[in-house]
């Protein structure tokens, strides 16, 4: 059973970033999105400080976000690399398929990925993670390199949004081929 202790604090600026961005939408009425919280039970607590110092997940986690955007309804999970390749193994296969189910709900799905050696949000539309997920189940890489990525999805610094995740939503709205 996994428990929580070491990794903690792991992609805790990300968050932070995005949770921040979260405030700024919604103080401008463009997205309601919330940060869904994964459910721990705790084994043992520093009674004298109230902290958790163990714990072990009840459920395994979906996604990190959820919410709306001018009445669509989003779910993403934000993920951070330091390296030029991204690992698959950091995605679950609940996760995706959750985001399947989603998206066949008429939801979008996405993924942001923080590439921090380089200071750059990449808006990974769900169709392309899946590309790379199925190359991946059929025997191919177990990850992704940056340069496969498609450049028109990396999120501009310009919008006054710490993370401009909208800015990828509305390509990925654009791009995507109606049923």
């Amino acid at each position: 059973m996994a428990t929580w202790n070491s990794r903690g604090l792991r992609g805790s600026t990300l968050e932070d970033l995005v949770n921040r961005t979260n405030d700024q939408y919604r103080e401008k009425g463009l997205a309601l999105i919330q940060k869904i919280p994964t459910p721990i039970t705790p084994v043992r607590m520093d009674k004298e400080n109230r902290h958790i110092t163990l714990a072990y997940f009840d459920q395994r986690s979906t996604v990190d976000y959820i919410g709306a955007v001018q009445g669509i309804p989003v779910c993403f999970d934000a993920k951070e690399c330091s390296a030029q390749t991204f690992p698959l193994a950091n995605i679950h296969p609940h996760q995706v398929k959750f985001m399947e189910d989603f998206e066949k709900q008429n939801g979008v799905a996405f993924f942001l990925i923080f590439f921090s050696q380089l200071n750059l949000f990449y808006y990974l539309p769900f169709r392309e993670l899946l590309a790379y997920w199925r190359r991946m189940e059929e025997g191919g890489r177990k990850s992704f390199r940056r340069e496969e990525l498609d450049e028109k999805y990396y999120l501009p610094k310009k919008s006054g949004f710490l993370v401009p995740y909208l800015e990828g939503l509305k390509l990925d709205l654009e791009t995507r081929v109606l049923p």
